[in-house]
């Protein structure tokens, strides 16, 4: 097969990784990016846009990461918090007064980025048009009680997070958090990466392609309670949207910031090398050292009220678990989406690894795929 890009002689072994994807693992396009010490030493793509195999995947393909895409408001919050604008141990209430109300006067902010404020889904099933409604959802969400006793563990906010994120940064900068990213970050860095694509971008959007697999949730059933009133049931029945939807003009253009991010591994990268370095990339510096080292401040760990799989959140990044087999055990921060894009950030080897494909996996967390692709990488360091 054609594999397109540029791939350091040392890292070799990801190249036959990344061909091996296509070969035995049902890879249709796909993406692989890595830097090194802050600078690209993989940055690699092949295969097709489409189901069809007509349209090839090119250098500028882009396609929504989903989960991925909460990654970029950790770091924007991140950033905040080492400029002195946004205190994360403070109560959200001084940021945003109305998310107070029904006794959340005492939700800090930190408790937002580790998925512990309570609020995993909303107070009922929520439309797509809603949902593309910032302030529709933000009232929603400010109106709630907390699920559970704030800050004692952690239920992944899979859709809210990144509204509830959002909203604080947007209080305190007066922008949308597209915005905010895109000015802050991605025109620095020069990042092919948008929360809210415009429409002339559209063309070059892959399609998502869907697992034919059953839903990795019957994996760990185990673990959860699927009762229609529990946690988990409540939280990952919030939407009452279809794959149409998630592929429409209107969802590509909203502001979903946990979710509905569009770009490719190297934007990715491009984004969030400076986690990797100090909080410098490119020669930008984003945030401090110090500022950077938060990211691995420990804030909730056990069992996920909502994914029912025992995860330790950081400030927003997760800390390296059997999830992702390769980077340092200490140092490593990490988030995905749904499907398989990840994006991996070594602190203590200024590795920063991203991987993003079209063929969606049904596996909860940690997509071979990707494990395979950095694992390649770290037999070449």
């Amino acid at each position: 097969m054609e594999i397109h890009g540029h791939c350091d002689d040392r890292f070799s072994g990801v190249l036959k990784a990344f061909e091996n994807n296509f070969t035995n693992n049902h890879e249709v396009g796909a993406c692989f990016a890595a830097t090194l010490e802050g600078e690209f030493v993989v940055d690699i793509w092949a295969g097709y846009q489409d189901e069809a195999k007509a349209r090839p995947w090119v250098e500028d393909t882009i396609i929504n990461v989903y989960s991925t895409t909460k990654t970029m408001t950790f770091l924007c919050a991140l950033m905040l918090a080492d400029r002195g604008q946004l205190d994360l141990g403070a109560p959200v209430v001084n940021y945003w007064p109305e998310f107070g109300a029904q006794g959340k006067e005492g939700v800090l902010v930190k408790h937002l980025l580790a998925h512990s404020a309570g609020l995993p889904g909303f107070s009922r099933r929520i439309t797509a048009q809603e949902l593309y409604d910032w302030d529709f959802i933000c009232a929603d969400l400010a109106g709630q009680a907390s699920w559970w006793e704030t800050g004692t563990q952690s239920g992944y906010h899979a859709i809210t997070q990144g509204f509830l994120i959002g909203e604080v940064i947007r209080r305190i900068t007066g922008k949308s958090f597209g915005t905010f990213f895109k000015d802050e970050v991605a025109a620095k860095l020069g990042a092919d990466f948008h929360i809210g694509v415009a429409p002339q971008d559209f063309d070059r959007i892959a399609d998502v392609l869907q697992d034919i697999r059953p839903a990795a949730l019957d994996e760990v059933n185990e673990f959860m309670d699927m009762d229609p009133e529990s946690i988990a049931a409540r939280a990952l029945d919030g939407l009452d949207m279809t794959e149409d939807d998630m592929a429409s003009a209107e969802w590509r253009e909203a502001e979903i910031p946990a979710a509905n991010g569009h770009g490719n591994a190297k934007s990715v990268v491009t984004a969030q090398t400076a986690m990797a370095n100090g909080g410098t990339a490119f020669g930008i510096e984003l945030l401090s050292p110090d500022g950077c080292s938060r990211a691995l401040e420990p804030q909730t760990d056990g069992i996920d009220l909502v994914m029912g799989l025992p995860i330790t959140y950081c400030m927003g990044y997760a800390k390296k678990s059997n999830i992702v087999q390769f980077g340092s055990d200490e140092g490593t921060i990490f988030w995905g989406g749904a499907g398989g894009s990840s994006i991996v950030s070594d602190t203590q080897a200024h590795v920063c690894v991203s991987y993003v494909m079209n063929q969606m996996s049904n596996d909860l967390l940690g997509d071979k795929r990707a494990n395979n692709l950095g694992l390649a990488l770290y037999d070449g360091l």
